[in-house]
């Protein structure tokens, strides 16, 4: 397929982003990395045209050929139109813009909608993308909706989002919550009420606190109680058990710790993200892609969770920028491409065409049985990411904030 983005120029500015780190981007990886852009490109575009939003937004791939869909209201629908946005980025190909906006602009009655926290997922990795490359004021009014109703679900004894409603919890504040903030502090720059600043810092301190474990390793569940917010329970929704690291969980906590970084520039964060993402890699199998859970006894007999390798990867890629200690920065930067190398090889990659999604064996929900071993949206929505921020043919956040 024709490239329509200059590979001498993503070269370039790939060496550049890793320069100083001998042997970490050569030039067949160069152009490994761009060859599975080139076939997502190709897989996405098909897939987009050939299904309509109005039946749902792609959410995992069911028997190696198509897409099972997802309400506009399931915390996964804004993945599939990021993907386009990302490789309509990537490639200039018009066709590809047509498809991005035809797959985001359903999702615009979520602007109001407050059943959960998941907005950021949602309209920030849809609209936001097409904010960033297209400009359309229609799209900057949508976000700025959305993050004022992410807001509605804050409260100021508990300092944090509550994630879900019902069920057998109180205030639940997940660790995936973490990455929602970044539609926060989105808004509280382009035009939305400053205190939205302040409202995402004071969640990231509070799942700092009580997210956090010593050795860096992450609770995914803790349970306030909303009427003085103290804390009720530490569990886990989907890992292993209560004081175990679940691998999904430690990858949105180093993400999400980093991109908070970014936007206060407030060291403990850093710190936080450094915290979480050594304990991650201390925890990696050789071939860099993790267990679903790193503390499942079954290990080595169980299931990868990919999509927690693309997470970390895009992450790490990030987080190697913002690290000074020399050692420290190279660690991360190999460790991004050695998670990355794995993520693009056999049994993880899939080239098919038949086969409409990139990265295979991912884990949704174990302990619910639910997505296990299955090639899931957010996976291939962060392998391009961290493909992209590696080859420099996306807009690098903490170069443009």
């Amino acid at each position: 397929m024709k490239r329509f983005s200059s590979s001498l120029l993503a070269v370039a500015a790939a060496l550049v982003l890793f320069s100083g780190c001998s042997g970490l981007l050569g030039s067949k990886k160069s152009d490994a990395y761009s060859d599975v852009l080139d076939v997502a490109h190709e897989k996405y575009l098909a897939s987009a045209r050939a299904l309509d939003p109005a039946d749902g937004f792609p959410r995992r791939v069911v028997n190696g050929t198509s897409w099972e869909t997802t309400p506009a209201e399931g915390w996964t629908s804004g993945f599939y139109p990021g993907v386009l946005w990302y490789l309509y980025e990537e490639s200039g190909d018009r066709r590809m813009l047509e498809q991005a906006r035809r797959w985001t602009e359903p999702l615009e009655e979520l602007k109001t909608f407050t059943g959960h926290h998941d907005l950021g997922f949602m309209v920030y990795n849809s609209f936001g993308h097409g904010y960033r490359l297209t400009r359309d004021p229609e799209y900057k009014e949508i976000l700025l909706q959305t993050a004022r109703s992410l807001a509605s679900r804050y409260n100021p004894t508990v300092g944090a989002i509550k994630s879900w409603d019902g069920g057998k919890w109180t205030y639940p504040v997940i660790i995936d919550n973490m990455m929602n903030l970044e539609l926060l502090f989105w808004a509280a720059k382009n035009g939305g009420d400053k205190s939205l600043y302040n409202l995402a810092v004071q969640h990231a301190r509070t799942s700092q606190r009580e997210h956090v474990r010593q050795d860096g390793s992450t609770f995914h569940v803790i349970d306030f109680d909303p009427n003085d917010g103290k804390v009720i329970q530490k569990k886990t929704h989907q890992g292993y058990s209560d004081a175990s690291a679940w691998a999904r969980g430690q990858a949105w906590g180093l993400y999400g710790f980093t991109m908070t970084y970014r936007e206060t520039k407030e060291p403990e964060f850093l710190r936080t993200a450094q915290r979480i993402a050594d304990r991650f890699l201390e925890r990696m199998p050789a071939d860099h892609v993790p267990f679903w859970d790193f503390d499942d006894p079954a290990i080595p007999n169980t299931e990868r969770d990919a999509s927690a390798g693309a997470i970390a990867a895009s992450g790490l890629i990030e987080l190697s920028h913002f690290t000074t200690d020399p050692v420290r920065k190279e660690a991360y930067r190999k460790a991004a491409s050695d998670i990355l190398t794995g993520l693009t090889a056999s049994p993880f990659m899939e080239t098919s065409l038949r086969n409409p999604s990139l990265l295979q064996h991912s884990v949704g929900s174990k302990p619910h049985n639910s997505e296990v071993d299955a090639a899931i949206i957010y996976g291939d929505y962060y392998l391009v990411e961290a493909l992209m921020r590696v080859l420099g043919e996306t807009e690098l956040p903490w170069k443009t904030n």
